[in-house]
């Protein structure tokens, strides 16, 4: 385990062994992962010595990132509860209950920590809506300053976040990949894979080089999210369910999920991993059909438009997806626009008020289980990760 005390933790990349301090992607082009992460020793502590009170940071002993607790980016996130729900035999963790209403909020808080561990002052993100609110308010809580590229018809709730935070939205006509192309064209392009962050240095505007806080590059990100697997654990006395199913655009939650579950699974916290189910858009939904070709990710020649936080025709980390998926004998569904709305009509009714992507992921549970690969008596989480009030 690394020395947690020595400064940030330098990231790797899994392809060609290059290890850096800081860079949003590596030369190579391929995505990093923090070198070394940390793996507590011991047992799993009992259930009274986690003070729940700390919310995600209870944890802090898996993350790489705020090792100094003075450099912690929070406003109280995570512990979201576990909730039965009878209505599909399963159990929802409500991830929209955090202070921006999703569950980016796990991932802002950790990239935020790791921008303050590096001394950075002027953070850059793109995203159609609830990663760039959670950006943007947990850089105000920094003290940074933060632009956020943003498709042009992000729902009007999500953009307010922004502004209201403090940071500034650029709206960009197109579509999702138009945003990321603007923010990258923003930092500098391929420069920026060449120099990485350097706080010292102008872009030629007179303006302080702006970090990449990317929810889909950023490896601290995912560290955040890493966090609901610990959660998960906790509440379940340290027992993996069977299944897990999450919505999967980016992977932002469902390769969090994996390295969280593998990482409670190598500290002996666990006995197995779930198997892990992400839930896409029909009509943009590449990993289903990547493995199950375009019939199954586009049924009825219509594209899910509702579901706007994953709409993601390419996914950053899209082998890493694949490898989970393997390594835990999950899968990928496509979810239809007529399935996500007679979810979310359900989900409503149930007193569960939650924004229209989060209904992809029990959608996907009741096909999984009309296929038979859920099981009825299997134990299933479901995360809820939007709130309604956003749209």
């Amino acid at each position: 385990m690394a020395n947690r005390n020595d400064g940030p933790e330098h990231l790797r990349c899994q392809t060609c062994a290059t290890t850096v301090l800081d860079r949003w992607r590596c030369r190579c082009g391929e995505p990093l992962t923090f070198a070394d992460p940390p793996i507590p020793e011991g047992n799993a502590p009992e259930t009274a010595d986690v003070d729940a009170r700390r919310g995600l940071w209870a944890f802090d002993s898996f993350l790489p990132v705020g090792a100094d607790p003075s450099d912690r980016v929070t406003l109280g996130e995570g512990m979201t509860p576990l909730v039965d729900a009878p209505g599909w035999d399963a159990r929802f963790k409500l991830e929209y209950v955090f202070p921006t209403g999703s569950f980016k909020d796990r991932g802002a808080s950790a990239t935020l920590t790791r921008a303050v561990e590096l001394g950075v002052d002027r953070v850059v993100e793109d995203s159609s809506g609830n990663a760039g609110a959670a950006i943007a308010t947990y850089a105000a809580r920094a003290g940074l300053d933060a632009e956020i590229y943003v498709p042009a018809d992000v729902a009007e709730g999500k953009l307010r976040a922004i502004r209201r935070a403090g940071a500034t939205p650029v709206r960009i006509p197109g579509d999702r990949a138009a945003v990321t192309d603007a923010c990258m064209a923003a930092i500098g392009g391929d420069e920026g894979v060449e120099t990485g962050f350097d706080s010292t240095k102008s872009d030629g505007n007179g303006e302080r080089s702006a970090w990449y806080a990317s929810h889909a590059w950023n490896p601290a990100f995912f560290e955040g999210t890493a966090t609901f697997a610990y959660e998960v654990a906790f509440a379940r006395d340290w027992v993996a369910p069977d299944a897990v199913v999450t919505p999967l655009g980016h992977g932002t939650l469902f390769l969090g999920a994996h390295w969280g579950f593998k990482r409670l699974h190598r500290a002996g916290w666990i006995d197995e991993l779930p198997r892990l189910y992400g839930a896409q858009a029909a009509g943009i939904a590449p990993i289903v059909r990547e493995r199950r070709g375009p019939k199954a990710a586009d049924p009825n020649g219509r594209i899910a438009d509702a579901a706007d936080g994953i709409r993601i025709a390419n996914p950053v980390r899209g082998e890493e997806i694949h490898e989970a998926i393997r390594e835990t004998d999950g899968d990928a569904v496509a979810v239809t626009a007529d399935e996500l709305n007679a979810e979310l009509d359900r989900l409503h009714a149930a007193g569960f008020y939650t924004e229209p992507t989060c209904a992809v992921a029990p959608a996907a549970l009741r096909r999984l289980r009309e296929r038979g690969a859920i099981d009825p008596d299997d134990d299933v989480v479901v995360p809820l990760t939007g709130s309604g009030l956003k749209t």
